[in-house]
């Protein structure tokens, strides 16, 4: 029997990136809620929680409502010591964000409004290259700046 004379430390930067596959539907809005919680928490960055799950609500709203796609990839991954990057992957890369005004009495179309309010900054990268069929998916993204 092998014994550890430290114990296992959770990795504060890089990977791993906490990523799971659901549904693409509105209601798994509430596994992505979770899903950043529990990556923030382990991470203790729980003062960016509130912001985190608004976009990645908003993140899943989009793909449900703008993509034909049946299942979407959630990725909350930490690129920096201060830096978390929240991310929806779908595969229509031809249904590309953007950011459009909307006035105050509309019913919709201020998710990617309210993204830009409260990330850092936000975009999204097209994913694989094939030379005849181009990309097959797209990850729609946000990052959000600890403080120090």
């Amino acid at each position: 029997m092998t014994s550890l004379s430290t114990p296992v430390q959770v990795a504060l930067t890089g990977h791993p990136v906490h990523s799971l596959t659901f549904p693409c539907e509105p209601e798994t809005a509430g596994r992505g809620r979770k899903l950043v919680r529990d990556a923030l928490g382990a991470w203790h960055f729980d003062d960016l929680t509130d912001p985190a799950e608004l976009i990645i609500s908003e993140l899943v709203a989009n793909a449900a409502r703008h993509t034909p796609c049946h299942s979407i990839r959630l990725l909350v991954g930490r690129p920096s010591a201060i830096r978390v990057r929240i991310g929806v992957v779908d595969r229509a890369p031809s249904r590309l964000p953007v950011l459009s005004p909307s006035d105050v009495g509309d019913e919709s179309g201020r998710g990617l409004v309210l993204i830009d309010t409260l990330a850092d900054r936000w975009g999204y990268t097209l994913l694989g290259s094939h030379p005849k069929r181009g990309p097959w998916g797209k990850e729609t993204w946000a990052e959000l700046k600890a403080a120090p």
